[in-house]
């Protein structure tokens, strides 16, 4: 998408409050993305993405402002812990793996994009099938009337199907019948996955057979739209178009990173920390990942790592890693200001939210000002009483409060149920002053 750095950070703006230097830095790694693409395709290899370091705690932003900008660009983003790496041959995962997940986060990605762009001749297969089913076809030598009767009744059932008239009507329809599970179970060793490929298409060769199902016109559209959308898109495009946006659009956020820094002074360090730094090394540098879909090259995906770094430091990361994090930006932490802006200035914030839920129910939730100020302060309380947790603090503070609104709601129909300071100060006071109650309950 074709977005100068500035409008990256203004959409930016309206989800994420503050950590200016943060959204700065990727919407500019962001931009030299599209601009590399833009380049002679003999300099066009030579650039190579800025991984980003981003040091801050817990709730103050790092993964929203990484998710939010691939979900805007439609850039294929998967989130890994760095830490569940350590675990490879108890319950972990190989390294290897992250790159094969962004590969079907890429697949995903791009087969809805390709079904909305043929979303009509989808619909109109579906729709093709099932008046079939309702209004079976003439056989060949039937007389001019009988064609003429047929068109008449096929238009009259389309018209009553597109309506939604027929919603409720039961018809049989046949659907493949499924011989396997496809296992999308990326930690696998390639040979294993190449092995269980094999037996897949073993299985599924064995047996075409359909079944038939007797379902609602309405479910019958669900169920068709698999069977219409593998008969009308090109799976093969959708394959190439999808390892081409993962080689060259993708972002990886590793979490955590923090969790695999191996410091000198402490000496008693689990030692598969640095073998998990060193697996990452090849991949952050650039290598190619074999994937049930073809090799895949590392080189130009963007890596952006994140941690507190509480206890360890960047420069406890191995120096070659480090190397491969040029753009270090530190995020700050958040005070009652930014608490009551993000429940204030942000899209679809969580007062929003819980007004948007039990108006499910009739109850109409309305927030005093004075009572969104004791949030954020109340927040603030109990992120310097126990842990930190930034933003996220707000969910159970809010959550506390409007509780037993939430719980009586079905009684409150028709309500206006307004949440006041005085309401706000009798649910958290007594949890907020005594710490160890805070600690268990906010």
């Amino acid at each position: 998408m074709d977005m100068t750095p500035k409008q990256i950070v203004t959409y930016l703006d309206d989800y994420i409050i503050g950590q200016n230097d943060a959204k700065k830095t990727i919407a500019l790694a962001l931009r030299n993305r599209y601009r590399r693409m833009n380049v002679e395709p003999e300099l066009r290899e030579e650039i190579m993405p800025k991984n980003i370091l981003m040091i801050g705690s817990t709730g103050v932003g790092k993964t929203e402002i990484a998710r939010r900008l691939a979900k805007m660009m439609g850039l294929p983003f998967i989130k890994v812990e760095a830490s569940k790496y350590t675990e490879v041959g108890f319950v972990g995962r190989d390294v290897e793996s992250m790159i094969r997940d962004l590969v079907y986060e890429s697949i995903n990605l791009v087969t809805k994009e390709f079904e909305n762009k043929i979303k009509d001749k989808i619909d109109e297969e579906i729709n093709k099938q099932i008046i079939e089913k309702l209004v079976p076809p003439l056989p060949d030598g039937a007389t001019d009337a009988a064609r003429e009767s047929f068109i008449k009744t096929y238009n009259k059932m389309e018209e009553k199907l597109l309506s939604g008239q027929l919603d409720d009507k039961k018809i049989e329809i046949e659907v493949p019948k499924k011989t396997h599970v496809e296992i999308i179970d990326s930690s696998m060793p390639m040979d294993m996955t190449s092995m269980q490929e094999s037996l897949n298409k073993m299985l599924g060769g064995l047996n075409k057979e359909k079944i038939k199902k007797e379902v609602t016109i309405k479910d019958a559209k669900v169920l068709l739209r698999d069977v219409a959308s593998d008969k009308l898109l090109d799976q093969e495009a959708i394959k190439v178009e999808a390892v081409k946006r993962a080689e060259n659009g993708g972002i990886i956020f590793l979490d955590e990173i923090d969790k695999i820094a191996t410091g000198s002074k402490n000496q008693n360090q689990d030692p598969s920390k640095e073998g998990v730094q060193r697996d990452l090394l090849p991949i952050v540098e650039g290598s190619a990942v074999h994937t049930k879909f073809g090799s895949i090259k590392t080189d130009h995906i963007l890596f952006i790592a994140a941690g507190a770094f509480h206890v360890s430091k960047p420069s406890d990361l191995l120096p070659e890693l480090q190397g491969r994090f040029p753009l270090r930006v530190e995020l700050d932490n958040l005070d009652e200001e930014a608490l009551y802006k993000i429940l204030t200035n942000t899209k679809n914030s969580l007062l929003r939210q819980y007004k948007a839920l039990l108006e499910v129910e009739e109850v109409e939730l309305e927030f005093e000002d004075e009572a969104i100020q004791a949030f954020a302060k109340y927040s603030v309380t109990a992120n310097e009483k126990t842990e930190d947790i930034g933003a996220r603090r707000l969910h159970t503070v809010i959550e506390k409060v409007i509780e037993d609104i939430s719980y009586n709601a079905d009684e409150r129909k028709g309500e206006k149920v307004i949440i006041s300071k005085a309401l706000v100060e009798e649910k958290l006071d007594d949890i907020i002053d005594n710490e160890d109650t805070a600690r268990y309950i906010l």
